[in-house]
């Protein structure tokens, strides 16, 4: 249909992979598998629920009637009630015990929790398939010397390898986040209308341990070790936030990558991909505008600003429960995975497809290097016999000529030219060549990449191989 909104997420930017975590057959079979667990429990427990009435839930259980619970929603205006009514049309003998005790947040929140994790899990995947794409990347070019940049003025060199360490490093403290995370979550559990679990106790004809059994059952069906052992009627809204925190932080890594990439690409030192037929500009044909990391930064953007709907709303609920979260949660959660999910992918992409131009980057090296030589330079001639402060200010001088030289007439960079010719500094041209060699100015880079990537990054490849594989196709 061509005549609605098209949620760009969903068209141009997410994988089929989130997209299916988050679509309705995910959230509503996960509402039917939570009312077969809940039955399962207060059967095992002692309430009078058949094994045939569990057998006819599980036969029905992947087959939603959408179109009787859509009916029944516009006729009572209340989802989970339209799909307790659906499912119970399908399993006839069933119907009346299925959703026994519990209030709507049994399914809602449940679900929500089980979502995230697994959104979760598919993010971790990816991260770290962007991880060992980036370290393959930094080792290949942990030994190139590259002009380093402080306030994007130029300073002294590093490597092309170890700037990658750098991104590299946030992706790593991105994926600790994950995993804390990850193990962090818990189920809602079986609450009831404020979180006194009053109805349970009720069925339980006062049995306190069993409602804390139900609790614990419930969770280990669905594969979770344990439930919240408080809440009102809804888990702490705080749990979306801090799990958008998470999400936020890994946009804010690929923010970063995406800017340093941009600006490389300016300076035509690095490009990312750019495929034979791709068009660059509608006016401009030559142009090979870094669009893929472009779209990096505006998903991040996105997903950055996006966790403040949760933020807001869990500094805003009212007591037990209140309803004005249901709508921001429906927007705000999804879109922040689907956003999330676009980044990685093309993270994924630009770094398997880096173009380097060693020649571009020796160049600007070279242009700059006199400059980054002459503290060196200077104490040289300090062991020969020569004033520091006298030498100091000699430097200072030649540096402000050679880089009017530059700036102001277009000339070639003249400063060791400069140097050599004072008698100051009592050297010659050629031993002044000798000191250029741009390794003699990256320091231990190339080394700190290796042990970078040897104790920090192998282990973590090392533990998750199963993991590592294909990323998603996307449209880039």
């Amino acid at each position: 249909m061509n005549d609605r909104y098209h949620s760009p997420l969903s068209e141009r930017y997410a994988s089929k992979e989130m997209q299916y975590i988050f679509s309705p057959d995910m959230k509503f079979k996960t509402w039917r598998k939570l009312w077969i667990a809940l039955a399962e429990t207060e059967a095992e427990l002692g309430l009078p629920i058949t094994e045939e009435q569990i057998a006819e839930l599980k036969a029905a259980k992947d087959d939603i009637n959408y179109d009787v619970a859509k009916a029944r929603e516009k006729e009572v205006r209340h989802d989970v009630m339209s799909h307790v009514y659906a499912y119970g049309q399908q399993c006839p003998t069933a119907k009346g015990i299925i959703h026994l005790g519990a209030t709507s947040c049994y399914v809602g929140d449940n679900t929500d929790v089980i979502i995230m994790r697994e959104a979760l899990y598919l993010v971790r995947k990816k991260l770290l398939n962007v991880i060992s794409e980036l370290a393959k990347f930094a080792d290949t070019y942990k030994e190139l010397p590259t002009l380093a940049f402080t306030h994007f003025q130029p300073a002294q060199p590093t490597t092309v390898g170890k700037r990658a360490s750098l991104w590299l490093n946030d992706l790593v403290m991105d994926l600790s986040d994950v995993d804390y995370m990850i193990s962090q979550l818990k189920l809602l559990g079986s609450k009831g209308t404020t979180g006194t679990q009053a109805s349970f106790l009720e069925l339980f004809d006062g049995d306190h341990d069993k409602c804390k059994e139900a609790d614990r059952r419930i969770a280990q069906k669905m594969g979770f070790d344990a439930c919240y052992p408080v809440s009102g009627q809804t888990y702490s809204r705080k749990l979306d936030t801090r799990v958008l925190n998470v999400v936020a932080s890994i946009a804010q890594s690929a923010h970063k990558f995406s800017n340093d990439i941009r600006l490389l690409q300016h300076l035509k030192e690095i490009e990312e991909p750019f495929e034979k037929s791709q068009i660059g500009s509608s006016a401009m044909a030559y142009k090979r505008n870094p669009m893929r990391s472009e779209r990096i930064a505006s998903l991040s953007r996105y997903v950055m600003i996006d966790v403040l709907n949760p933020a807001i709303t869990a500094a805003t609920q009212w007591f037990e429960r209140t309803l004005d979260d249901s709508a921001n949660k429906r927007l705000s959660v999804p879109e922040a995975f689907l956003a999330i999910d676009g980044v990685l992918d093309l993270y994924m992409n630009v770094v398997d497809g880096l173009v380097v131009y060693p020649k571009v980057i020796e160049q600007r090296l070279m242009s700059e290097l006199p400059f980054m030589a002459t503290e060196n330079i200077m104490m040289d001639a300090v062991k020969r016999g020569g004033d520091r402060q006298e030498l100091h200010e000699r430097i200072r001088t030649h540096s402000m000529e050679a880089g009017r030289m530059v700036k102001v007439e277009g000339k070639p960079n003249d400063l060791l030219e400069r140097i050599a010719a004072d008698p100051a500094f009592g050297t010659t041209m050629e031993e002044l060549q000798s000191i250029m060699n741009p390794r003699n100015f990256v320091g231990r880079a190339p080394e700190q990449v290796t042990e970078f990537l040897n104790e920090v990054i192998q282990p973590i490849l090392d533990e998750n191989k199963e993991v590592l594989g294909m990323m998603a196709e996307i449209n880039v």
